[in-house]
């Protein structure tokens, strides 16, 4: 008796020689869809092929102390060079313990801030993973976030990719840039589950005054959002300019606070933040377990730059010689602020903290219709990189950013370049 056999079966994947099978396409996640990041966009792209084809390009584009000349406090590098031979394993998903307790001596010389222990502390590879990390445990699909406008775009980022929807607040460029109170009220709705604040704000500059700060935990303490305050330039102000962190104004309310070495210890390549949660929490248990298992995941933050924390918030604090009368973010900060305003059709608001300026270009002498494209002119023609306006999720083509962090004379160079380079765009 023959058995039959049995009729071979094709294999999709084998094709007749000579025949090509067609590439399977790797688009990018519907998740990007509102992901915007323009300080590290297609301008400084561009920016970067110019440098290999040999220009010098002068990079206001990121608030990056240490390339012009602003060196890390020699402690801080000591005392991470020293701990480098017990760094070598993971540190506990929070991060080292003596660091958390340098963060909570740091808050506790705070007037009215909210106590809190080192088990509210998380460290992170700079605030940017932080933030994160806190709309990934916190959004569900289509929760609402209040973010400023201008905003600091990984807020907007954040949000979005944890599946939430960025709402934008207008902060007011004829009231110093502070948040419209009259804004946030009407965009706040059931979905609505956080708010953001940036003081001192990135880009504007601006450093929000106490009533203003009050009126925004007003409506949080009515509507029981969760307060997310980014204050990584607290220390970094101008003339009689005060800081006050809004968690101090809010001890009944849940909020998260964001900070770090990065600008204030010129270490923004060593990514050293942190994050402290104050306020009552036995209604956020959730949402604080979300926390640890994402700290966990990741396993534990840059350990040699965990040990950079102490001794800079136990040490002197030199930032404010660089702020103070004669400092030299202060002299850059002012001519930056006066050679703006003296570029016909440009106005700027005074920036009293943060290391940029965000000037006006008015549609009436400059018709501006695609702001990306007057960034990339520029590049081009006087090899000066920034940051359009509209990368700030800013709604009109009207503003950029400039980064005060050159060398006085670079940067009084640099604004005449140009203002050479507006007047040809001029009606």
């Amino acid at each position: 008796m023959t058995s039959e056999k049995e009729p071979k079966t094709e294999n999709p994947s084998e094709k007749p020689r000579g025949v090509k099978r067609k590439p399977r396409i790797f688009d990018q996640s519907s998740k990007m869809k509102d992901v915007l990041y323009e300080i590290r966009g297609p301008v400084a792209a561009e920016a970067e092929r110019m440098e290999l084809d040999g220009h010098r390009i002068l990079k206001l584009n990121t608030g990056n102390p240490a390339i012009f000349g602003f060196d890390a406090p020699d402690v801080i590098m000591r005392d991470m060079i020293a701990a480098l031979p017990t760094s070598q394993g993971y540190s506990t998903s929070k991060g080292i313990l003596a660091a958390r307790r340098a963060i909570v001596t740091r808050y506790e010389v705070i007037d009215g801030f909210p106590d809190f222990d080192v088990d509210d502390v998380f460290l992170g590879n700079g605030v940017s993973e932080l933030i994160t990390m806190t709309t990934q445990a916190l959004l569900d699909d289509g929760d609402e976030v209040l973010i400023p406008a201008p905003d600091y775009p990984l807020w907007t980022a954040a949000t979005s990719l944890a599946g939430g929807t960025p709402v934008h607040y207008l902060c007011d460029e004829e009231d110093e840039w502070n948040p419209s109170i009259e804004d946030i009220r009407s965009k706040v709705t059931e979905r609505t589950k956080a708010i953001v604040v940036i003081n001192p704000n990135n880009p504007t500059g601006a450093v929000y005054p106490r009533k203003v700060l009050q009126q925004i935990v007003d409506i949080a303490r009515e509507h029981q959002l969760l307060i997310l305050a980014d204050e990584i330039y607290d220390r970094i102000l101008y003339d009689d300019a005060e800081h006050i962190s809004i968690a101090s104004l809010a001890p009944d309310l849940l909020c998260i606070t964001y900070n770090g070495l990065s600008k204030a210890y010129r270490v923004a390549g060593y990514r050293s933040g942190w994050m402290v949660l104050t306020g009552p929490k036995s209604h956020a248990h959730g949402f604080i377990e979300g926390l640890e298992l994402l700290a966990g995941t990741r396993l534990c933050p840059n350990v040699p730059a965990q040990h950079g924390i102490q001794v800079a918030l136990g040490g002197r604090q030199s930032i404010y010689e660089l702020t103070c009368e004669g400092g030299r973010l202060l002299k850059q900060r002012n001519i930056a602020y006066e050679k703006l305003n003296s570029i016909p059709g440009v106005s700027c608001v005074k920036p009293m903290g943060a290391l940029y300026a965000f000037p006006r270009l008015d549609p009436e002498v400059y018709d501006i219709k695609d702001d990306t494209q007057l960034m990339l002119d520029i590049l081009k023609k006087e090899k000066i990189l920034m940051v359009q306006g509209t990368g700030f999720n800013w709604p009109h083509p009207d503003h950029f950013r400039v980064v005060t962090l050159p060398w006085a004379s670079q940067l009084e160079n640099a604004l005449d370049r140009l203002e050479h380079f507006l007047s040809a765009y001029r009606h």
